[in-house]
């Protein structure tokens, strides 16, 4: 969320920002609410010292022992308004809040202009993609010949869109969360959390997910709690409404959980294989940072991430999202994406992302640099590191043999029990 004054002094540029992300901002209705909260505050400061006058002359007249009812009565009509008024500037209070939460963050200076995914700028690759003497094949029919991914019962258990994996391919899921874990915790310090796959509306709204995407979604009616999108919900929540020690900076978190998304802006979008699911696995990165350092962390961040595929020997390359392509909370992205034989491109894996303060001051996430240091809010961060189910379907697209097997990279072959190919039964 944009700091009230900050938007406040600068609507134009706000206005601007927002054209150049593609988002209509309509200052109208934040002026109004602005407006009428400073009308009424304007009254109250009257009131108040009206009151206040009044209550000195209520003392002077009962030491003088003279009545004081047509004074008292006053007091009385002033406070009843005082509290009209009151609630007043708390709606407006909350008017002003529910614009400032439609929002998007702002660019970063260092985020290049464009439209759409289209304008998104090449940053490096890494790896050479892998060559056949044969037509690649796409990974759910490599799957479905190895027995390790079942989507047609899949979708009989519970619908189109969500993963049925056995045998070696719910092993190979397996190993590569743990493989995951195993690098960002004892090799890139981060600690290891397992959270709560539901949370409540309050943690949503602290990470920017509402109000505006709320159709994006699972959420269980009764109880208003929402199963989780990604582990960066529950995850950055932890310190929601809490003041950390400054000297404790960088608070570094990876957890690996199910994300539950609706999807429902990408019907036909993916309908086939493991890229876009309902339900699937993905292992966190999130960072809590001052703001001075929160840039090079992000660097830090998408190397931890890059390091993962490096170890596996999956080629990749990195973009740095245009304006236009910018998530709603994000002030800098920078997406990893996997080399796809089948389909000839670049899909991506991983998204790491610098929030700045926007996700802070929603959620209430302060730190003070020192002992009697001023508090501030911190800058969140994160990144997928990575995405569990794009990453097997990288595997078994880059490892294809022409035999129909997959090679199993190194490093994975310890959390498989040293199995080193996936063969057809």
């Amino acid at each position: 969320m944009l700091d009230l004054r900050f938007v406040r002094e600068n609507i134009e540029l706000i206005t601007e920002k927002m054209a150049e992300r593609g988002e209509a901002f309509d200052p109208i209705e934040f002026l109004h609410w602005g407006g009428e909260r400073k009308r009424i505050l304007q009254q109250l400061e009257a009131l108040r010292a009206e009151r206040n006058r009044t209550s000195e002359q209520v003392a002077a007249l009962k030491k003088e022992g003279k009545g004081a009812g047509s004074e008292i009565a006053r007091m009385k009509e002033v406070s009843d308004r005082i509290k009209e008024l009151d609630e007043e500037e708390g709606n407006c209070e909350r008017k002003l809040q529910e614009v400032l939460l439609q929002i998007p963050n702002l660019p970063h200076a260092s985020v290049p202009r464009g439209r759409s995914s289209e304008d998104n700028q090449e940053v490096r690759r890494w790896g050479v993609p892998p060559s056949f003497r044969f037509d690649p094949k796409p990974h759910w029919e490599i799957g479905d010949a190895l027995e390790v991914i079942d989507l047609g019962r899949a979708t009989k258990i519970a619908g189109a869109r969500f993963p049925l994996l056995k045998g070696r391919g719910a092993l190979l899921e397996r190993a590569l969360s743990n493989f995951m874990l195993d690098l960002h915790t004892q090799e890139h310090g981060y600690i290891e959390i397992f959270p709560p796959l539901m949370v409540n509306r309050a943690s949503m709204i602290g990470t920017g997910q509402l109000p505006k995407f709320e159709a994006d979604l699972f959420r269980t009616m009764e109880e208003d709690l929402f199963l989780i999108p990604t582990a960066e919900v529950p995850v950055t929540n932890i310190h929601r409404d809490e003041i950390l020690d400054g000297k404790k900076l960088p608070l570094k978190y990876t957890a690996y959980t199910p994300c539950f998304r609706r999807e429902a802006g990408s019907y036909g979008k993916d309908t086939r294989g493991l890229i876009r699911q309902h339900q699937f696995n993905k292992v966190e990165l999130v960072k809590f940072t001052a703001p001075e350092d929160s840039y090079e962390e992000l660097e830090r961040l998408l190397q931890d991430a890059e390091k993962v595929l490096q170890r596996l020997g999956i080629p990749y390359r990195v973009v740095v999202l245009c304006v236009g392509d910018l998530g709603f909370a994000a002030a800098k992205t920078y997406d990893i994406e996997v080399w796809l034989p089948s389909q000839r491109t670049f899909r991506e894996i991983s998204s790491c992302s610098n929030f700045e303060d926007f996700q802070a001051r929603r959620a209430s996430i302060r730190y003070r640099p020192g002992s009697k240091g001023k508090l501030d809010y911190v800058h969140t961060l994160n990144g997928s590191g990575l995405a569990v189910g794009r990453t097997l379907v990288a595997i078994l697209e880059n490892f294809q043999q022409s035999d129909g097997s997959v090679v199993i990279p190194e490093a994975l072959r310890p959390y498989m029990g040293g199995l080193e190919r996936i063969v057809a039964p």
